[in-house]
């Protein structure tokens, strides 16, 4: 009777799991299977939008979109029965664009091919609308082709804002991976503003829902979604301005900025040598690539934010501000006989005769080393580091670029993090003139000087979403006066380091610079002119300027690699820069 009645309840049990299998099949898994059946027969085809355009504040367009045609080719074609079709293909294709090796093709087609993918294989991504017109028609006949519109990115001012600009590539496996619409574009920023904004100007997918049969052909859209391409870029530049630039920019490598000194509108911005940005977009030849990474000029290096230099006297209104702040009285004054002896070192002033009694107008107009060294012995280097940081040095300025380095603003806490060494009485003379370890990028340069013309710190930025409020720097007022002072006599007083060379229809104030990128041995006792030295040894030339001096509007700093002194290389090209402001009407007297 016991093994009977375990028998029923084995059954009874059986009948159950299987009538609960049966209910889970036919009502649970409706909702499952329905949706699997959904993706046999409709099929979601997703649309790229059109990248958007960068424009210049005049709406001139600098990066467009040149339509073409693409070239895609049935699949399944490899296989032994289709094999001559796949010939046939290529041999047309060849035939009317002999650029297309044959070979090549065929190797990309069958590396694209799979015998699971149903869609067309994009063989030929763009070629230019005037090229294929004339053939439209011919190979839109063809059963094996499918030709559709297809964009390529174009700048049709070349090498003009190249850095800023930046270029667009093919999409790489990790650029897809972190970026699901670079996967149907086929493209991303790679660079400069194409890069920063790239997910602006990308735009969003759009995608048809579509009904297709078992052979994956359509038959009907059940649902589309236009791609949004509300995208365009409209940036602070003036292209007519940075090709002025372009133009009256005769050296070999450097930068130049012009920036609204009360907002931080980037009006134009350079880093030289440019190279035309096309050439990554259509890919760039190995001999191209070989001859611009190699050259000592550094095409390649965005120098408006990623170039180090020292910044030489440019430095000094900010060491002057840290001096002033820090107890060093406004009627403080040394006598300069040529320099300054520190132990067995001499630390030599510019001017070998020495300038004489000198106070902080003067050490100013006429960039007196000795000045320097002496009140920042005073002072120490903790507390010039303290200043500085509050304008800026040592940090990044939020430019709406890539990768922007911070610069090095040393101190002794700096110096033993970084190499575990003691900070030496010798190092803070060298930093007080802008020299050691002190390195700055231009766009720094430019956004310290317009706290110097109106008190406060603006984010530089070249598109009008990145503007952030100026900062309020607390600076005593008296202290701002007696350096505006001094820059003024630079550029417009008798024995001011620019007056000979600046000649403008705008007044301005300004601090030229020569940064020394080789030390200067203690057994020269006559220092050699920057003519006599190796190109690449000379110093780097500086010349950081404000105007109209009654009312700053703008700023402009330009950078001269191995230039020499920052009068003589840059003072006549700055001229011709703010002449150029007030011909625009960006300046009105």
């Amino acid at each position: 009777m016991k093994r009977l009645n375990f028998i029923l309840l084995f059954i009874a049990v059986l009948m159950v799991i299987l009538l609960a299998r049966v209910y889970f099949l036919s009502i649970k898994s409706n909702t499952y299977y329905e949706e699997l059946s959904k993706q046999n027969y409709i099929k979601r085809v997703y649309e790229a939008p059109s990248r958007g355009l960068i424009e210049d504040r005049n709406g001139i367009p600098l990066a467009i979109n040149n339509l073409g045609f693409s070239i895609t080719v049935r699949p399944h074609l490899r296989s032994y029965k289709n094999k001559q079709k796949l010939l046939d293909v290529v041999e047309i294709i060849s035939k009317h664009f002999p650029e297309y090796d044959k070979e090549e093709l065929i190797k990309k087609y069958k590396r694209l091919d799979s015998a699971y993918k149903h869609d067309f294989v994009n063989l030929i991504d763009y070629i230019a609308y005037d090229d294929f017109f004339s053939k439209f028609t011919l190979f839109n006949s063809l059963e094996d082709i499918k030709v559709e519109p297809s964009v390529k990115r174009y700048y049709p001012y070349h090498n003009v804002a190249s850095h800023i600009i930046g270029y667009v590539g093919k999409a790489s496996r990790k650029d897809i991976q972190n970026n699901e619409l670079s996967k149907y574009s086929g493209i991303i920023g790679k660079n400069g503003l194409e890069k920063y904004y790239n997910k602006k100007l990308q735009g969003t997918l759009g995608y048809k829902d579509v009904k297709v049969n078992a052979l994956n052909k359509e038959l009907e859209i059940l649902e589309e979604k236009k791609p949004n391409e509300n995208n365009n870029l409209k940036i602070t530049i003036d292209v007519e301005l940075q090709k002025y630039i372009q133009k009256v920019f005769t050296h070999e490598s450097g930068a130049v900025i012009v920036m609204n000194a009360k907002n931080g509108e980037l009006l134009a911005a350079a880093s030289f040598p440019e190279f035309d940005n096309n050439i990554f977009v259509g890919g760039i030849s190995q001999k191209e690539w070989d001859e611009m990474r190699n050259s000592f000029d550094h095409p390649f290096t965005n120098k408006l934010v990623n170039g180090l230099y020292p910044p030489g006297s440019v430095h000094k209104m900010g060491v002057a501000l840290a001096l002033l702040e820090h107890g060093i009285k406004p009627n403080y004054t040394v006598y300069c006989n040529g320099e300054l002896k520190i132990g067995n070192r001499k630390f030599r002033c510019w001017k070998q005769t020495g300038h004489g009694r000198t106070g902080f107008t003067k050490a100013l107009r006429e960039s007196c080393d000795d000045f320097f060294y002496k009140a920042s012995l005073k002072v120490g280097i903790s507390n010039i580091s303290k200043t500085l940081e509050k304008y800026g040095f040592g940090q990044q300025t939020g430019v709406d670029q890539i990768n922007e380095f911070f610069g090095v603003n040393p101190n002794k806490k700096w110096k033993r993090k970084r190499y575990d060494q003691p900070w030496y009485i010798g190092e803070t003379v060298i930093s007080s003139i802008g020299q050691g370890y002190t390195l700055v990028t231009p766009m720094q340069v430019a956004r310290y000087t317009a706290f110097l013309a109106t008190g406060k710190l603006p984010r530089p930025h070249f598109y009008k979403d990145n503007y952030e409020e100026p900062i309020e720097v607390p600076t005593d007022p008296k202290h701002l006066k007696i350096i505006r002072e001094g820059m003024y006599e630079v550029a417009n007083k008798r024995f001011g380091t620019a007056q000979r060379h600046i000649r403008s229809k705008v007044k301005i104030a300004a601090k030229t610079g020569t940064a020394q990128v080789i030390s200067i041995p203690q057994s020269e006792k006559k220092r050699m002119k920057e003519s006599e030295l190796e190109y690449y040894h000379r110093s780097h030339a500086w010349l950081n300027t404000y105007g109209p001096y009654d009312d700053p509007q703008y700023v402009v700093v330009a950078l001269v690699e191995h230039g020499g002194h920052g009068g003589s290389a840059a003072g006549p090209m700055v001229s011709k820069i703010y002449d150029k402001l007030y011909h625009l009407g960006y300046i009105k007297k």
